[in-house]
């Protein structure tokens, strides 16, 4: 038996303190007298409020087995403590500043090979799981983006004039993304990964269904969000999933898959959008990635998994005690005193305090914002851009959302052949220990490629210089993109292990925000300045925050984690 990997428990008193300290006493009339333990304020282990346990009787806990002889077992203060409290799930506590503490009910894994544990489940039981998410992720950011090629359309039929009035029609989804993991994130931490993401699935592909049928701009506003909020919850938990199942040695892989769909639908979205616009209705948008979205919310009620080992313990726990009758079964995730209503509460503010308190998500999540909205301006601008500039159709102008999908694919090769391997190497480096800050180095090429692609980009597009050069220009900083979501994603992740959908939340809203926000701007500032200068000026802000963020996590990055109790739990 283990509390939060330190030594082997017996019996024990339970003293409040800061530090885990473990002794045992001879005395004359005992041979050995129960062991005391300090237990460490960070441990989220169920203990009583209480400051000290006597013991009557000198006894190794037997694990998660049938109720123990309380009343020879335990005394409290000249008080047998026979009766368990109240809706706790844990021993009793009579009304006195003494409690008793028995680790004999502590339900935990079965050793660090619990092939019930998800990081040891075999390969292709991982890979159902992460084909299953990244589905899911891939159709919402199809659906927010397949009505690119189409607000031309969408204004006549709806009577809206005003082009940034068009774009909210496209980046109001986004803006879902923004507040829907701020819920649904710190619900999977209670309910458990799996009814979250199916749930919120169904809520998307309802409301996506109903824009469809939308007769009035501000019906298609209000069921895009509402769709968007439904949508969020994949990008949401997809990279807590990945932490649930992957070491950090072998997660640099994982999510440069699973982060390379969310990132792909935008591009594959617009060219189908660009077809349906040409050959039929705006509104075969809605329903065909309504159609597309069915059969995989089907095969995630049969074949997803849950995947958070606190839920996971939790349903144990229960199975142990329907077995058993043992009612004093406890996990060490479970908090004492805690309602269902105030355990809500506090999962769902967690994002926000993550957000308003470390100062690593605000920082990852201001870099993060900034490459999500750039790259939603381009996917407003694009079409714009070909049929104004070069005379494309919107079908065919539609297929240059090709090199944007290039770019994706180049920077998830190249992020997935170096994230892991160089994590591995600066690992032995460092006798063996991992490091969050070990991502950081692959942030560089985001500083690098992302510039260079914004300025060939805009100033051939400026000229109309041959459409090949504008299209490379778009693949790379498309790499770039793909290479620091990968980088950004990954070091949250390995910072906040426990609490990693709630971190990505946290970060997800100003990325989000900053994606419902810049495309609003982005025909004012082109108009302007003129594709030369407008994206000019993205890439310098870009240089501008890129080149220090990796330099930054590296030197001071240890350092506040270190300050941080969401990131060392």
């Amino acid at each position: 038996m283990t509390l939060c990997g330190d030594k082997p428990l017996e019996s024990f008193e339970v003293m409040s303190s800061d530090d885990l300290n473990l002794r045992r006493t001879h005395t004359q009339n005992e041979s050995i007298l129960p062991t005391s333990i300090t237990i460490p304020d960070s441990c989220d282990i169920f203990f009583p409020s209480c400051e000290r346990v006597h013991t009557s009787q000198t006894r190794t806990p037997q694990k998660h087995g049938n109720l123990p002889d309380f009343e020879k077992c335990v005394e409290v203060s000249g008080t047998r403590d026979l009766e368990p409290r109240r809706g706790s799930s844990g021993p009793s506590s009579p009304r006195t500043s003494e409690t008793a503490v028995d680790l004999s009910h502590l339900v935990d894994w079965d050793g660090d090979d619990d092939p019930s544990l998800p990081q040891n489940w075999n390969r292709p039981r991982k890979w159902v799981a992460i084909a299953l998410v990244s589905a899911f992720t891939f159709m919402s950011p199809v659906a927010s983006s397949i009505l690119a090629p189409s607000l031309s359309q969408i204004g006549n039929d709806l009577h809206i004039q005003n082009e940034s009035v068009q774009s909210l029609t496209l980046s109001i989804f986004v803006l879902g993304f923004a507040f829907g993991p701020m819920i649904l994130a710190p619900l999977s931490e209670i309910y458990g990964r799996a009814p979250v993401l199916q749930a919120s699935n169904l809520l998307f592909i309802v409301f996506n269904l109903a824009c469809g049928f939308a007769k009035s701009t501000a019906q298609l506003i209000i069921f895009r969000l509402i769709a968007g909020l439904g949508g969020s919850a994949p990008l949401a938990l997809g990279s807590g999933v990945l932490g649930d199942l992957f070491t950090a040695d072998e997660r640099g892989l994982a999510v440069s898959i699973y982060s390379f769909f969310p990132i792909l639908g935008p591009a594959i979205g617009p060219i189908c959008g660009g077809f349906i616009t040409e050959y039929s209705t705006w509104r075969w948008g809605f329903w065909g990635t309504t159609i597309f979205g069915f059969p995989v919310l089907i095969a995630g009620t049969f074949f997803l998994e849950e995947t958070y080992p606190p839920v996971l313990l939790m349903r144990k726990k229960v199975r142990l005690a329907k077995e058993t009758g043992n009612v004093y079964l406890f996990t060490k995730y479970e908090k004492q005193h805690t309602s269902l209503a105030a355990e809500i509460g506090d999962a769902v503010m967690r994002p926000m305090k993550l957000m308003t308190t470390q100062i690593l998500i605000i920082v990852l999540g201001l870099y993060n914002a900034y490459l999500y909205g750039i790259m939603y301006i381009v996917l407003v601008s694009f079409p714009k851009l070909w049929q104004k500039q070069y005379g494309e159709s919107v079908s065919i102008g539609g297929l240059n959302y090709i090199t944007l999908g290039i770019g994706y694919c180049l920077g998830i090769q190249l992020s997935s052949y170096f994230q892991d391997k160089l994590y591995r190497k600066l690992k032995i480096k460092n006798n063996g220990i991992g490091l969050p800050e070990f991502r950081a180095p692959l942030m560089i090429p985001t500083a690098i490629m992302l510039p260079i692609g914004l300025f060939v980009y805009g100033w051939t597009a400026e000229y109309k210089v041959h459409w090949i050069f504008p299209s490379l220009g778009a693949a790379c900083f498309a790499a770039g993109i793909m290479i620091g979501f990968n980088a950004l994603i990954t070091y949250i992740v390995d910072s906040y292990p426990t609490y990693s959908a709630s971190a990505i939340a946290a970060s997800s809203l100003l990325r989000s925000l900053a994606a419902f926000v810049f495309p609003l701007f982005a025909p004012a500032m082109y108009e302007k300045l003129g594709y030369g200068w407008g994206n000019s000026l993205l890439g310098f802000v870009a240089l501008a925050i890129g080149g220090p963020a990796p330099i930054c996590l590296w030197l001071w990055g240890a350092k506040l984690r270190a300050k941080s109790k969401f990131a060392t739990e």
